[in-house]
């Protein structure tokens, strides 16, 4: 996996984010310039922190329980090899 699948990765954990986060200000009805940034911000952090943990789990292999649940079983002649 290379860097464009972890910059796609991030932006597409930023964005959406970012997207709610101004909605959010925006329903509380006090957006400003400054809150706009402020949701840029925390975005751009939670999506950073998201991607940096998954990079990290992919860069030490390690599986999540649920994917190796999810495998199927191996046969007899296959755990023999």
């Amino acid at each position: 996996m290379g860097p464009l699948f972890w910059i796609t990765r991030y932006l597409l954990a930023a964005v959406p984010l970012f997207a709610i986060l101004a909605v959010v200000e925006w329903a509380k009805g006090t957006t400003t310039l400054q809150d706009i940034a402020s949701a840029a911000i925390w975005a751009a952090v939670a999506a950073a922190i998201f991607t940096g943990v998954a990079w990290n789990r992919y860069r030490k292999a390690v599986h999540c329980a649920m994917c190796d649940a999810a495998a199927p079983e191996q046969t007899a002649h296959a755990k023999k090899k």
